[in-house]
């Protein structure tokens, strides 16, 4: 089983979490081979934290970049490419992977063996909660079964070049997977106790306001290709299922609605968006994880990632249970 993987953490002002995400890593049952740690111009003590932790975990490399103001999505990109930039020790995966996460010890061990057992998969996670600031309660963050989860996107290296990386704008963790499958990928997230990990400040929280965040999410959804209809499904499913229920689902409208009024440009062709919005509406029949496998089969019979298959088949590989039968056809444009 290959082991090799680096974490990049874009980081600004983050003392009051890092602690915990450095402790969690500490006690990992596989360690990554570096932890590229990337300074976006911090103020605040977190890099005194980090200093002090590298005597026990020296596979860390804090780069340090000037910016201005916490830039979510564009400025956290550009800082993960920083980061990438400075990764100098051989890998196999890579993970985008924010200091604000507190995770079981065999989280990543667990993220490798799926990665083993199946070669289509290119991006995985598990999935986070956080903690209600008035009770303590575990609130469940809400992430779809098709996708890797932003906050901690496990990608097999080979995927990761394949799609060509993040946009870098609101977004990208949504349509990195859609890309991953449109390349004949599987991307996934699951609900399982032993990869289930805190988020330490909730999702949409980290730039100004959890209403800004959600105006964000909204734009994001629009970038992506989101179907009308499934982002007015997905809107009403978050008035009642995430806070704040219906002001957080008016904003995130407004910015979806804004960004369409607006005729900002998406980020993938038209056939893409289709094939997108072909799964969206799948989705609302049959369910996000149906619907993902539905997709990556239509687009593995149209060849997409026939070659990989054909080259694991050429060097004595095994193909896997989705696999047998699949005939190669000429890759698509």
């Amino acid at each position: 089983m290959q082991t090799a993987y680096v974490l990049i953490s874009p980081c600004k002002d983050e003392a009051r979490y890092i602690e915990r995400t450095l402790e969690s890593i500490a006690n990992q049952s596989i360690k990554p081979v570096q932890w590229v740690i990337v300074d976006d111009g911090s103020t605040d003590d977190g890099m005194a934290i980090v200093e002090r932790w590298r005597e026990r975990m020296p596979f860390i490399k804090i780069v340090h970049r000037s910016s201005g103001a916490r830039a979510v999505g564009p400025g956290v990109i550009r800082a993960f490419y920083e980061g990438l930039a400075n990764v100098d020790v051989p890998h196999d995966f890579l993970c985008k992977f924010d200091v604000d996460l507190a995770l079981p010890p065999r989280y990543f061990e667990t993220m490798l063996r799926r990665m083993d057992a199946d070669p289509d998969l290119g991006t995985c996670s598990g999935k986070s909660f956080y903690r209600h600031p008035k009770t303590g309660a575990e609130v469940d963050e809400l992430h779809g079964d098709e996708q890797s989860c932003g906050p901690i996107k496990f990608y097999r290296r080979a995927c990761f070049e394949e799609i060509g990386g993040f946009m870098s704008d609101v977004g990208w963790d949504g349509f990195d997977c859609h890309k991953a499958r449109w390349m004949g990928w599987r991307a996934q997230s699951w609900a399982e106790p032993e990869i289930r990990y805190e988020h330490l400040r909730p999702m949409g929280t980290s730039q100004k306001s959890v209403h800004a965040g959600r105006v964000r999410h909204g734009r994001g959804t629009w970038l992506i290709g989101t179907h009308p209809l499934f982002f007015a499904a997905s809107m009403l499913m978050r008035s009642v299922r995430q806070r704040p229920y219906v002001t957080g689902a008016l904003y995130a409208s407004y910015g979806y609605l804004k960004a369409a009024a607006t005729r900002t440009p998406r980020y993938g062709d038209r056939e893409i968006t289709r094939f997108i919005q072909r799964f969206q509406l799948r989705a609302l029949v049959k369910g996000k994880r149906v619907s993902a496998e539905a997709a990556f089969q239509e687009r593995r019979a149209a060849g997409a990632g026939a070659g990989r298959a054909a080259a694991r088949l050429g060097a004595g590989g095994a193909p896997s249970g989705e696999q047998a039968g699949l005939t190669p056809h000429r890759a698509a444009s």
